[in-house]
């Protein structure tokens, strides 16, 4: 007598969905957010904690949570942090420049309306935002998900941090795109991230060290009101 395994969960049966929903959900909060559906003082809050439910639930159980490179992570981070805000501070109008600033890029400016920058409410919010919920959903799907899955549609079978050129680089030019008139620094850290993946292999300190990055921009735009990185 053999016993009759039960059917497959839709995760089990589509496991792409744990990596990507996150990043999709972030996005429909993200265009959802330039129509002003609802007040800032509200909105700012329940991104975080709705996107931050769908991380948890979607969160898949075989990915260890555990960083194995906890301090190099925090210093790989910080190292980002300075790649980003080094061209600005080191060459006034730098970012002026229509390789940065233009109809392809889009140009500089600052997502959070002028009249909302002395709330600490929503700073606080945006800050939470940038520091717990982007690196998780952002190293989901980039390097958790599409590295792999540019190798190999069947992506579980991938180790991660498995290198490939079109993964490393396909990947790196994706995220780079995404970040407008910083491309360049897009691209660059896109090229670090990968690159801490294939050498710790793992999606909890490549949280770290984005998580790490994102707080001391955060800190920076808001003690010295370069509100212009974030976008």
């Amino acid at each position: 007598m053999t016993l009759q395994q039960g059917s497959p969960t839709r995760a089990e049966k589509y496991p792409s969905v744990r990596y990507i929903a996150p990043f999709v959900i972030f996005l429909v909060f993200l265009g959802a957010s330039g129509k002003h559906l609802l007040s800032a003082y509200w909105e700012a809050p329940l991104w975080v904690l709705v996107v931050g439910i769908v991380c948890v639930v979607a969160w898949p159980r075989e990915l260890s949570v555990k960083p194995g490179y906890l301090w190099s992570s925090i210093g790989v981070g910080a190292a980002v942090f300075l790649l980003w805000i080094a061209p600005d501070a080191l060459i006034p109008g730098y970012r002026n420049s229509p390789l940065f600033s233009n109809s392809l890029t889009g140009k500089l400016h600052s997502s959070i309306p002028t009249e909302d920058l002395r709330s600490v409410w929503i700073l606080s919010w945006r800050t939470a935002r940038a520091v717990l919920i982007v690196p998780i959903v952002e190293e989901l799907f980039w390097r958790a998900w599409l590295m792999r899955w540019l190798v190999n549609t069947e992506f579980e079978q991938v180790r991660l941090g498995t290198y490939t050129a079109l993964s490393f680089w396909g990947v790196a030019l994706l995220f780079a795109s995404e970040h407008g008139p910083y491309w360049e620094v897009g691209l660059l850290t896109g090229i670090i991230y990968n690159l801490w993946m294939i050498r710790t292999r793992s999606l909890a300190d490549c949280i770290v060290m984005h998580s790490v990055t994102n707080a001391l921009l955060s800190a920076y735009v808001i003690a010295t009101a370069q509100w212009q990185y974030w976008q």
